[in-house]
């Protein structure tokens, strides 16, 4: 609805991604009339600012969702499970990070960039997608528009902040112990020591021996993409940068797409950016993206092995694009397609 302002709540606002979904919001300038900053009840009566202003942090209930036209969730999978339907009740409009929502086949699963249609079968709730998934299709769906994707093999360079605050103050206190001792230290979050080292384990092990992140991946990127004959073979691993995942990833096709292809593809898609010069050490890297709302490609080169094979090095901020930024998007697009009710204020 042209020229409308909305009332906004984001819940789990004092959160890493919570505060970052407020800046985004402040900073793409989101129209709204009122703004609703929810967290849990020990955090009731603290105050944020937010366009200027002191707000009071409200407990995140049914009743505080009252009037709120969108609501953007980044409370875990547990407290969306309880409450997003709640917060649908009372009228809002849901957008949730949690993993909680993503497949049911109820929930649309969408990245602006490659699905904005898939809104408007919306029931209320509008998952966003694993930040690694987010990132990886933003890329592949130009790609795959060019030439079909049958096959992706991805290994995953992930940053710890991708686990959130207790993530980032992990590594923090990880590599203050190891400089100052020169020893393996206690680890403060992965089963190993995360600091100077590379850990291939993220989430818990499944069937197969792959790990629930990398099933999200799997999935989620059929469900985006609307094609359930994609493969994809991931590999997640977390490493100690404190922002920014980064992702090796090889593309096989059906028709043939040549490297000099895939860059004038991917540089006319939205929202990426092609950093692609090797040989004047030109490529995307982790530290790049602390700034940057764009999706990073570099290392475009064919695959030598195959016919049809591409490979891809993609960087994104795992904490923006990977999680509050698309959130906002998505909101963002629902406003541009007259998706959100809002009702008539006093």
């Amino acid at each position: 609805m042209r020229d409308a302002k909305y009332n906004v709540a984001v819940a789990g606002a004092l959160g890493m991604v919570g505060t970052e979904m407020m800046r985004t919001l402040e900073r793409r300038a989101f129209p709204i009339s009122e703004f609703r900053p929810l967290d849990t009840p020990e955090n009731v009566g603290r105050e944020v600012v937010f366009d200027g202003k002191v707000v009071p942090v409200q407990s995140a209930t049914q009743q505080n969702f009252k009037g709120i036209d969108i609501a953007i969730f980044s409370a875990g999978a547990a407290a969306s499970r309880e409450l997003a339907p709640k917060a649908v009740e009372m009228g809002a409009v849901v957008v949730d990070n949690s993993t909680q929502w993503r497949m049911d086949p109820e929930c649309p699963l969408v990245v602006p960039e490659v699905n904005p249609d898939d809104l408007k079968w919306h029931r209320g709730i509008i998952p966003n997608p694993n930040c690694s998934t987010i990132q990886m299709v933003v890329v592949l769906k130009p790609l795959h528009d060019a030439g079909r994707i049958k096959r992706v093999v991805v290994s995953t360079y992930q940053a710890a902040s991708g686990g959130g605050r207790r993530g980032f103050e992990g590594l923090t206190a990880e590599v203050h112990e190891y400089l100052a001792t020169g020893k393996r230290v206690v680890p403060q979050v992965h089963p190993v020591q995360l600091a100077f080292n590379a850990v291939p384990h993220i989430d818990v092990f499944q069937e197969h021996g792959y790990t629930k992140e990398e099933f999200k991946m799997v999935n989620e990127t059929r469900k985006i993409l609307g094609d359930n004959s994609i493969r994809v073979n991931p590999t997640a691993v977390r490493i100690p940068v404190w922002y920014g995942h980064s992702e090796s990833i090889n593309v096989e096709t059906e028709t043939k797409i040549t490297a000099a292809q895939a860059r004038k593809i991917l540089s006319a898609a939205p929202n990426v950016m092609v950093k692609d010069d090797p040989g004047n050490d030109i490529y995307p890297t982790p530290l790049d993206s602390n700034d940057v709302d764009e999706t990073m490609v570099g290392r475009i080169r064919e695959d030598l092995t195959i016919d049809n094979g591409l490979n891809l090095w993609v960087v994104s901020n795992n904490i923006r694009k990977g999680a509050a930024l698309n959130a906002v998007q998505i909101a963002e697009t629902l406003v541009a397609m007259d998706l959100v009710r809002v009702p008539e204020r006093m």
